[in-house]
């Protein structure tokens, strides 16, 4: 192998390079003026969006359709129309009644909550109210101040010339 330069062979790069893309539009241009099977110019794949997606009744529909028009160009008299499948049923809706009785459990369920409660928020608060009065401040349990310790900063080693 030969030996060569690093700017030399960093300069040949960039020629190659530019001429890759020179090409490279060159070949979208002729992809472009091409026909494509549908008879609308060729796209590059970056313009292709997602295809939307339809639902199974919108499928079945579009199927029926296509069915149709291949019997009428066969000459075949046109399918009969298949029994389609019944309707869901109707949803099932809540009554007056129903509704008033379950309101009056959930109401029930809470008030006997809030009951159960009620004890236990007393007693916290007893126990807040002895721990925000204490009895006289002892050296024991009196607050400890801690004294700041200053620190001075390291001194500059200086380093020889050399």
């Amino acid at each position: 192998m030969s030996t060569f330069s690093h700017s030399i062979l960093e300069a040949a790069l960039v020629g190659l390079e530019a001429q890759k893309e020179r090409i490279e539009a060159q070949i979208a241009e002729v992809r472009a003026m091409l026909p494509s099977r549908l008879g609308q110019a060729a796209t590059t794949p970056e313009a292709t969006r997602k295809r939307r997606k339809f639902s199974a009744a919108t499928r079945r529909r579009m199927k029926e359709a296509q069915q149709r028009r291949w019997a009428k160009i066969r000459g075949e008299p046109e399918p009969r129309a298949q029994a389609r499948p019944e309707a869901p049923k109707a949803k099932r809706k809540l009554s007056a009644a129903g509704r008033k009785a379950i309101v009056a459990a959930v109401k029930k369920r809470w008030a006997l909550k809030r009951t159960a409660a009620v004890p236990k928020k007393m007693a916290r608060k007893k126990a807040a109210v002895k721990k925000a009065a204490p009895a006289k401040a002892t050296k024991e349990n009196a607050p400890v101040k801690k004294a700041a310790v200053k620190t001075s900063p390291a001194p500059a080693v200086e380093q020889p010339a050399g």
